[in-house]
């Protein structure tokens, strides 16, 4: 594998280093989570004038072209300063599936306004007996002549409170757990019928559950019934992405208590000088450097298509998962009383990482996904084997 960025990801991870360097130090932070729907509108458009908005996007829509790698220098870069402004669910979620599922006019009337940051998405999933299944839809969709209408709620969409379309899963044929028979839907926000219930996440982050009764989608993106195979890569694409993102604010969160123990002082020393702390602070480095290791391997893999790129993508997300809390727990620990309170940003930072860690499946359950996938393809080469002889 070939880890060496060439000039243009230089360029790109050199300027949102820059930016959050200048823009997102920890009281200019605290301003930008109060404004409304938790973001700074002028951020994102100097997102767009920037050109970051149109990485993922392929050069027929005006966009970059970017693939996994440019992804993770981004989401890494935003970790690090704990950026506020909804990259994942308007570019990488909403940007993404209209990108893979959505017809010709489609994408050429909305993925240029995203680049241009005039236009916020969503994508609504999740709901309140699902859990992380994605496959766990009730929310349906009749046939009504040529259009869809929609019933039912979903919850925790990310960036729902300030987005003007969302594409909303909905079950048009099977039972409640089938793959088969989802379909994915153009929604307006301000259609009638739809209802939103903004809240702040532990981070400080927005997310709203909706209230769909009886509305009219505007389009079908990707097949009607297929909308499973549609979303699920790009799920896979997005648990990278935060794992990326959890990175950069490790990083930052090692180099935090780095600095405290260094400046702490205890009977007369720097706290750093006792072996015990320094042992504390190698576990935070290993856990950190074991959530790259696999970052890379993940993102490798993903850009080859290689066929272990999910498996890789699992473990991942299960690492990622188990490294932010030892990191975060032994930050808080080693920053003692002061890490419990808001005049450090070693508490948003620990926040951060218990969010991504819930985020499309906690560990435990990519866990579960994990050992599943390796027991199956055990089986199928034992299968195969058997034949053979």
């Amino acid at each position: 594998m070939n880890f060496n960025l060439n000039e243009e990801q230089n360029l790109i991870r050199d300027s949102i280093a820059r930016f959050v360097s200048e823009n997102y130090g920890f009281d200019q932070r605290n301003t930008v989570v109060v404004m409304d729907h938790g973001f700074s509108t002028e951020h994102w458009q100097q997102f767009a004038e920037l050109g970051w908005l149109s990485i993922p996007f392929a050069e027929a829509h005006g966009g970059f072209g970017g693939g996994p790698v440019d992804t993770m220098l981004i989401m890494q870069e935003f970790g690090r300063g704990l950026v506020a402004e909804p990259y994942l669910p308007t570019v990488l979620l909403f940007g993404g599936l209209l990108q893979s599922g959505a017809d010709a006019g489609l994408q050429d009337e909305y993925i240029p306004k995203i680049i241009s940051g005039e236009l916020q998405g969503a994508f609504a999933y999740l709901e309140r007996q699902s859990r992380y299944e994605m496959t766990d839809i009730a929310t349906t969709a009749r046939q009504e002549g040529s259009n869809w209408i929609l019933n039912g709620e979903k919850t925790v969409v990310l960036n729902g409170g300030a987005a003007q379309k969302l594409i909303v899963a909905a079950r048009t044929s099977g039972e409640q757990f089938d793959r088969a028979g989802i379909t994915l839907f153009l929604v307006d926000a301000g259609s009638n019928g739809f209802k939103s219930t903004v809240y702040r996440m532990t981070d400080g982050q927005e997310a709203a559950n909706l209230t769909l009764s009886n509305v009219t989608a505007e389009a079908v993106i990707g097949t009607t019934g297929d909308g499973h195979a549609l979303m699920a890569p790009i799920i896979d694409s997005a648990c990278t992405a935060v794992c990326a993102n959890a990175l950069g604010a490790m990083e930052a969160l090692n180099a935090l208590t780095l600095e405290y123990c260094k400046t702490r002082e205890q009977f007369g020393v720097a706290i750093g000088s006792f072996q015990a702390l320094q042992h504390r602070m190698v576990d935070m480095f290993g856990a950190c450097e074991n959530v790259k290791s696999l970052l890379y391997r993940a993102v490798c893999s993903a850009q080859e298509g290689d066929d272990d790129a999910r498996r890789s993508m699992l473990a991942l997300k299960v690492m990622t998962g188990r490294a932010g809390r030892l990191i975060g727990g032994e930050a808080i620990q080693l920053h003692g009383g002061m890490g419990m309170t808001d005049e450090l940003s070693v508490g948003f930072f620990v926040k951060r990482l218990m969010i991504i860690n819930t985020l499309f499946g906690d560990a435990d359950y990519h866990q579960q996904l994990f050992a599943k996938l390796v027991n199956d393809s055990v089986s199928d080469q034992s299968t195969q084997d058997a034949q053979a002889a």
